[in-house]
């Protein structure tokens, strides 16, 4: 899929928001993304010129360059000011897409990543300061099986609510406790050690509003996890044991790594798209396939395994839509009513 950016009131730079002890909220209707789509919102450090300082790229934000994210993506036409064109292999079932030589890599933090039928935020931390044109192992290619020797947290640490045991808090119609078929008001806090605005980050909490009714989010009901309902440390070092997954999270720098990124900045990326690789099961099915569905961590939504291969999915639901709202900024508590 294609992504947005928001730009500053001048046009020429991409705003950089602050979310360190802030409160971030938006308006979202999921009600038209069925299995195998994702109308993504999120931050990633990317530079706020849009790569302008390179030689090369008279472009910058206006025209959208200088995009990176912690999966270090090699279908990034151009990086760094030059063509991605060295190695190109076009995608074998995406007319659009290829990979290049080059990945571009930096800090995500993923907001909002859902469908009608799953929803998830995730902390990704990399081994770097800002953005950066990977190359080889430190990109953490799959293909290479060096996903966990690159230089960025591609699993992150994430908050999904089915995924972590309540399987009826987020999903289409009046017996969930969030109906994605109505639209909602997501709330996300970024609490800081000491409640500053320069305090290390130390926890990621998320509050729902639909109906005019505030709903707090889930929490946890796994084995071997303390019950949570946000993102801290020693509820991702648990996730990661619990569900027998690789806790490259820590191993990346965790929180605080995370939270020195935020500080220094990020871009607000929107997106809808559909996922070649994986077919989107990451986020509403059983994933990884080779694994049970009744082990801890890898159902993680109501979607067949054989859904969301995008032909399927682009011929089946081509009008298929996400829409974003009210996107705010405030002090902790400032920006949804209760």
């Amino acid at each position: 899929g294609s992504r947005t950016y928001l730009l500053d009131q001048s046009g020429d730079k991409y705003y950089m928001f602050q979310l360190l002890n802030k409160e971030f909220t938006f308006d979202v209707d999921v009600s038209n993304l069925p299995c195998g789509l994702n109308g993504a919102l999120y931050f990633v450090e990317m530079p706020e010129d849009g790569g302008l300082s390179f030689p090369g790229n008279e472009a910058g934000p206006e025209y959208g360059t200088g995009y990176c994210d912690a999966q270090c993506p090699h279908d990034i036409k151009f990086i760094n000011g030059e063509a991605n064109m060295e190695d190109w292999e076009p995608s074998p079932t995406d007319p659009n897409a290829g990979v290049g030589h080059y990945g571009a890599c930096c800090q995500e933090m993923d907001i909002w990543e859902a469908n009608s039928e799953a929803s998830a935020y995730t902390l990704h931390p990399c081994d770097i300061n800002g953005q950066k044109r990977c190359e080889g192992t430190e990109c953490g290619d799959n293909k290479s099986g060096d996903r966990y020797n690159g230089i960025c947290d591609k699993d992150g640490c994430d908050f999904h609510s089915f995924r972590l045991g309540n399987k009826q808090f987020f999903g289409p119609g009046s017996n969930f406790e969030v109906d994605s078929t109505k639209p909602m008001t997501v709330v996300t806090q970024f609490i800081t050690s000491d409640g500053t605005d320069n305090g290390e980050l130390v926890e990621v909490r998320r509050i729902y509003v639909q109906n005019g009714k505030v709903i707090q989010n889930s929490f946890t009901d796994v084995n071997g996890i303390d019950s949570a309902d946000s993102i801290t440390a020693d509820m991702c070092t648990q996730s990661k044991t619990a569900f027998n997954d690789i806790d490259d999270f820590s191993k990346k720098g965790g929180m605080k790594v995370m939270g020195e990124s935020l500080g220094r900045g990020h871009v607000l990326v929107m997106s809808l798209w559909d996922d070649h690789e994986a077919h989107m099961l990451w986020l509403d099915s059983n994933y990884p396939l080779d694994r049970d569905p009744s082990e801890p961590g890898v159902a993680r939504g109501n979607c067949p395994t054989d859904s969301g291969d995008p032909a399927d999915v682009e011929n089946s639901v081509p009008n298929s839509n996400v829409v974003f709202s009210k996107i705010r900024i405030g002090t902790i508590g400032s920006t949804y009513p209760h």
